[in-house]
């Protein structure tokens, strides 16, 4: 069993190769570069490394989202393009619950991993790791951050907040948690690819025609057309 991970769902970019259980490569970047120049030469430069060929990979897991727009769907093209050619498995797993599952593993409370939305929103979720699992609290879901705040501060246990894009919100959760909001530690902030594998290692393949990104909002760009569209048919 050899598994390919793939995450380009937003400025990081991650690849990692997990094989019967163990991690034989892992590849982070945290950069404002295009994904769609660089992911394929870095698949190419780990399987290398790891003196893998694509024939022996047996399952292709991708981040499927929310993210940037343009970032999951670069991600999920090469994905099912590598499965299907492949023919292998693909899987598909929340880019919120990779954010999560590193620290959800070593932490007794809730995590809340979060990406910046614009506009005081956050794609968001809950994330809890019970029972050797990481288990939804709360889907993942487009909020305001000054909304997500009170609903947590109502939680009867500490929240751990991970993700590049704290910074941005940090204040909005202190003000309504108190000491009961904890922040992840600059080393925490990147999704780790290797726990997308991970994840991602015991799930069915999906159908590779029908399987589409997670994007959770429209992209700008979309729901402006279909507004003008809607105007249009409606007079």
């Amino acid at each position: 069993m050899t598994i390919l991970a793939i995450d380009t769902s937003n400025n990081p970019l991650g690849i990692a190769l997990l094989e019967k259980d163990q991690v034989i490569g892992e590849y982070i970047t945290n950069l404002k570069k295009n994904h769609s120049i660089r992911i394929m030469p870095a698949i190419q430069t780990l399987m290398a490394d790891c003196e893998r060929s694509p024939a022996e990979l047996t399952k292709i897991v991708v981040a499927k989202g929310p993210g940037s727009y343009t970032g999951v769907r670069i991600g999920v093209t090469i994905a099912k393009t590598l499965a299907w050619s492949l023919h292998i498995p693909l899987v598909g797993v929340s880019s919120l619950a990779v954010l999560a599952a590193a620290t959800a593993r070593h932490f007794e409370g809730y995590v809340s991993p979060l990406f910046d939305a614009r506009r005081g929103q956050v794609y968001t979720g809950l994330y809890q790791f019970k029972h050797g699992k990481l288990t939804a609290v709360e889907q993942d879901q487009l909020v305001m951050a000054v909304d997500w705040a009170p609903k947590l501060a109502n939680m009867d246990q500490p929240v751990l907040f991970v993700g590049n894009d704290l910074l941005l919100h940090r204040t909005t959760f202190e003000d309504r948690l108190g000491q009961r909001a904890i922040f992840a530690s600059p080393t925490e902030q990147n999704p780790r690819p290797s726990e997308l594998a991970w994840l991602g290692k015991d799930r069915k393949g999906e159908d590779i025609h029908t399987f589409v990104p997670n994007y959770i909002r429209l992209a700008e760009a979309e729901a402006k057309w279909l507004e003008k569209q809607n105007k249009i048919f409606n007079g």
